[in-house]
């Protein structure tokens, strides 16, 4: 066992009983993993569900709850119905996440539990209005506190043998659309359908941005050559979401780019 795996241990045991909010990305992965390998059903991990979830990733977190024996159960949110949310300024994150700690704050109490979110080092230096909300609502970042940057999440995670350690970077579907367009079920079901087409294809680092009826792809670096190539299939790909005009950005994928001058 690593240095960086008996840190995490350590400060996982220190928090006692925890509520895990798990979105099947590969920091809530370790996270929930380690609470429940040191904490067993004193342990829960918990997944929000709701219209901004890709259903990728709602599969991903059953299977891996299913396989790892976690004490696990999906919640329904509704930060569709926030008008804060709807109206997608630059805080909308905030209220997303106040929707979620209105949900998992009231099964931590009961259980004696703390919330624990699995933000890593490199997370505090991007624009994350959420982890704000989940602060003021009494929230741990246990990775942070073990000193754990993206990399080093990725490389614990492959130690202990979690399948997600290369996982590309997730994150809700409403960050696929501008600040300022509202957010809508219609918009994110249509970035959900557009993004899967294109998994379907094996592409893996990606993102649909969303812009009326343009959509703006970004691709990992090293599948934009293969994007050109299947030109023909990635567009009908795109288009059968419901998009007329289909775009490559050829800086490729940068997760958070929508954030870029408001850090």
């Amino acid at each position: 066992m690593s240095h960086s795996v008996r840190a995490l241990r350590e400060v996982v045991a220190g928090c006692g009983p925890m509520v895990v909010a798990f979105s099947g990305g590969v920091d809530s992965a370790l996270l929930a993993w380690v609470a429940n390998d040191v904490m067993g059903d004193k342990a829960l991990a918990v997944t929000a569900v709701s219209p901004s979830l890709a259903p990728s990733e709602l599969s991903d977190c059953r299977s891996f709850a299913s396989r790892w024996g976690l004490r696990w159960m999906e919640v329904r949110t509704d930060e569709g119905s926030r008008a804060e949310y709807q109206a997608n300024g630059t805080d909308r994150c905030y209220h997303c996440k106040t929707e979620l700690m209105d949900h998992l704050v009231p099964l931590a109490v009961s259980g004696g539990a703390v919330v624990a979110l699995g933000v890593n080092l490199d997370d505090l230096a991007d624009h994350r209005p959420g982890q704000r909300a989940a602060k003021e609502r009494g929230a741990v970042f246990p990775l942070v506190e073990a000193g754990l940057s993206k990399s080093a999440v990725r490389a614990l995670a492959k130690e202990v043998g979690i399948d997600a350690w290369d996982k590309p970077a997730g994150a809700c579907l409403a960050s696929r659309v501008p600040y300022g367009t509202p957010v809508t079920f219609e918009t994110l079901d249509r970035v959900a359908r557009a993004e899967e087409g294109l998994r379907a294809l094996g592409f893996r680092e990606l993102r649909v941005r969303h812009y009326g009826d343009v959509a703006r792809l970004e691709l990992g670096p090293a599948e934009i050559q293969d994007g050109f190539a299947r030109r023909s299939a990635v567009v009908d790909a795109v288009k059968a979401a419901g998009y007329r005009y289909v775009t490559l950005d050829l800086e490729g994928f940068r997760s958070g780019n929508l954030n870029d001058g408001i850090r």
